[in-house]
């Protein structure tokens, strides 16, 4: 049986896949985003926006212990990690990305998330531009 080309029939075109290239992994790339990068506060989320050199929007998160259990932790970035793969068009391009979950983020599900992000977009695409 033929595999499917990266797409699930979802509104865009582009593969939904989150791959290596899409991700913030080195601490100084978080640091560099938090001390230069445009804060928009969510009731889950800060989030840290930064333009980068690179032809994609990179995805970093932030979930200290103080959010709660390594499980909890674990699924917040997983909600995430989804959130930002199935709707990279609310984003804007060639951007790193820092979510920073706050104590109540515990809670949040898929489409709290997804309508949080919603909002924010409105203000993430003028920030950047600046």
């Amino acid at each position: 049986m033929p595999r499917a080309s990266g797409t699930t029939g979802a509104p865009s075109d582009q593969p939904q896949r989150f791959r290596r290239g899409d991700r913030l992994k080195k601490r100084y790339e978080f640091k560099q985003a938090q001390l230069s990068g445009r804060r928009i506060h969510t009731p889950h989320f800060l989030i840290v926006v930064q333009p980068n050199a690179l032809q994609n929007t990179r995805l970093g998160i932030t979930v200290t212990k103080k959010v709660g259990t390594a499980v909890q932790r674990n699924r917040i970035k997983r909600v995430v990690r989804e959130v930002f793969r199935r709707n990279r068009q609310l984003f804007p391009p060639s951007h790193d990305l820092v979510f920073i979950a706050k104590r109540g983020a515990t809670d949040i599900d898929y489409g709290s998330l997804l309508s949080e992000v919603q909002r924010a977009a409105k203000k993430l695409r003028p920030e950047a531009r600046r």
